[in-house]
């Protein structure tokens, strides 16, 4: 990947670091998998450690990647049938043990220097749990303290909102729910082959959109400049989307947003949808799921009721969707994959709208006032 000291030929090192993307995914794919599968010696040791969880792993992590936590939670339950709970590291780090002794503890952080994360590291390690850490820095203190360090490869990312180191953990996290299933004897070898096959496609997929993504979001931001908040909807997988669209446009664009569960909008959220809080709903499908589909129908009936009661709603929906792009006032498109994989297509439009709503505002999207790359210190 081509380094620089600047984020030419883009204007943000955030833009620039979306578009990355498809090539960070694939070197962080070619890191663990091969055209015959997974590669042994580097996932020789995620195996070891999953054999060792004793059927529950907790992971600890904080803002996106906790969110990314929250994706892993429902596949790895999905795909193996091991118990997961994803706590906030700030909380953990402080709680008293709630994992039996022969469970397992999982750390998620980008820098790998998260003070809150690395604190829960350390109360883990204390406690005798096996450890494992997803970081983007190979030489990070939680990656070389870990029983296991899971790295991706999303390279250096300047930009303080994360964005490729973001896809780099989801990746590497679905990765592990496959190795789970593996290990606990749930998925056969060819179903294992089929989903890595899948993942093989997904960076050029990605690349495919891209360009289509930035020119339609670029557009639809110039619709929501006068919103002062917004709610962002999903449900299953997609909820932890919903969230991590949230926090990217507070940290990004200064503006409130909140993520929440589709079907807990009517359960008091609602009262604040007005013409100035407008939705961003999760309206993807996976057609061979069955539950997939149960769930879309459910979003497309809440749209429905949305529209009725004068909302107004931008619409995360498969190409060629026009239930969705009839009831929303704007839709993003995105090519169908399985429902495990559309996370990682569907948060980038997100990052993208975050981005365009923050130039637009003339904010330095790069540097976020009171944020900083790495928290550390609590």
């Amino acid at each position: 990947m081509t380094s620089s000291v600047s984020p030419t030929p883009y204007p943000h090192w955030m833009l620039r670091e979306i578009h990355e993307q498809p090539a960070t995914l694939a070197t962080t794919l070619a890191r663990y998998v091969d055209s015959n599968g997974f590669r042994a010696e580097a996932c020789d040791p995620i195996r070891g450690w999953l054999r060792n969880c004793g059927g529950a792993i907790v992971i600890a992590a904080s803002g996106s990647s906790r969110h990314a936590g929250l994706v892993a939670e429902l596949l790895i339950e999905e795909l193996s049938g091991i118990a997961v709970d994803v706590e906030y590291a700030s909380e953990y780090s402080y709680s008293s043990e709630k994992v039996r002794h022969h469970g397992s503890v999982m750390v998620i952080s980008q820098s790998g220097e998260t003070a809150d994360t690395l604190a829960s590291l350390r109360k883990a390690q204390g406690n005798d749990h096996e450890t494992l850490a997803i970081t983007n820095v190979a030489t990070s203190t939680m990656a070389r303290e870990a029983t296991v360090s899971f790295p991706t490869e999303a390279g250096r990312e300047r930009a303080v909102p994360a964005t490729k180191s973001f896809t780099a953990q989801l990746l590497n996290l679905y990765l592990l729910a496959l190795l789970a299933g593996e290990v606990e004897d749930k998925l056969l070898p060819e179903q294992v082959e089929d989903r890595l096959s899948e993942l093989r496609d997904l960076p050029a997929k990605i690349a495919a959109q891209l360009d289509a993504w930035e020119c339609s979001v670029r557009e639809i931001a110039t619709h929501y400049g006068t919103a002062q908040s917004f709610l962002f909807l999903g449900r299953s997988v997609h909820n932890p989307i919903a969230r991590e669209g949230a926090l990217k446009l507070k940290e990004s664009a200064y503006l409130h947003a909140e993520g929440y569960p589709s079907g807990e909008l009517k359960h008091g959220p609602n009262a604040l949808v007005s013409e100035q809080t407008p939705l961003v709903m999760v309206a993807t499908v996976d057609h061979s799921d069955p539950d997939s589909e149960l769930r879309y129908e459910k979003v497309v009936q809440l749209m429905r009721d949305m529209r009725e009661q004068g909302a107004r709603i931008l619409a995360i929906a498969n190409t060629g969707d026009s239930e969705v792009a009839q009831l929303a006032n704007n839709t993003i498109f995105v090519e169908e994959a399985s429902e495990a994989l559309l996370p990682l297509c569907e948060v980038i439009p997100m990052q993208l709208f975050s981005y365009f709503m923050a130039i637009n505002n003339g904010i330095d999207v790069d540097n976020p006032r009171n944020l900083t790359k790495a928290v550390l210190a609590e």
